[in-house]
């Protein structure tokens, strides 16, 4: 558990991988993997995220892939099997928390209040994703909740991009998901070299902030 706490903080920024084509997905978490971004998670709502999440696990297997928007069981486990180092959902689901327990993988369960937060907390949570981050009040809202539960470890998610991604660390989050990190459109286009140059770009910006 400590180990992905580790790997989370010194990432700062988790790009999330979602889109509807399996082959865009894979490219794009291919590129962030391989440009600086240690930390990659992969969206269940990828067509054949298990096998993509596997497939990168062969490939790369100095980084770390998580999966996200993992809402039963079942998906979990396929997760789990593929090589996922963390699971994440967009709110709790008790029973997936009781499975990533079972097989002693850090879980990741999203939160939109301090009751939902501290919930998620009680049921097990290594890091309580505040979701959606932006919509809920963003970082003043953010600060405000960890001040409250400072034992918490937080992860911002949904709406926030490179630009405000300090003001959320200034509030003493653990690490940011930043589906702003992959660059859908030039993948769509089929032009990988720009899409490289998005991320290597994106990758110095965040390794220039700084983490209370």
């Amino acid at each position: 558990m400590t180990d992905i706490l580790s790997k989370l903080s010194e990432a700062r920024a988790i790009p999330v991988v979602r889109h509807a084509d399996a082959s865009v997905a894979a490219r794009g978490a291919s590129i962030l993997a391989e440009n600086g971004f240690p930390v990659v998670e992969v969206t269940f709502t990828v067509p054949e995220a298990a096998n993509l999440i596997a497939s990168l696990r062969d490939r790369q297997p100095e980084a770390c892939f998580g999966a996200g928007t993992v809402m039963t069981v079942a998906q979990a486990n396929a997760a789990i099997d593929a090589g996922a180092e963390f699971i994440v959902s967009p709110c709790l689901a008790e029973d997936v928390a009781d499975l990533c327990e079972e097989r002693a993988v850090p879980y990741l369960p999203g939160a939109a209040t301090p009751k939902e937060v501290f919930a998620c907390w009680q049921a097990g949570a290594a890091v309580v994703k505040v979701f959606p981050a932006k919509q809920a009040g963003g970082p003043g809202f953010v600060k405000a909740v960890k001040a409250v539960f400072p034992d918490i470890p937080l992860m911002p998610t949904g709406g926030i991009g490179l630009d405000d991604m300090q003001d959320y660390l200034d509030a003493g989050v653990l690490c940011v998901g930043l589906g702003e990190l992959f660059p859908a459109r030039d993948l769509e286009r089929g032009d990988d070299g720009a899409a490289m140059e998005f991320v290597r770009a994106a990758y110095v910006r965040v390794r220039g902030l700084s983490k209370k």
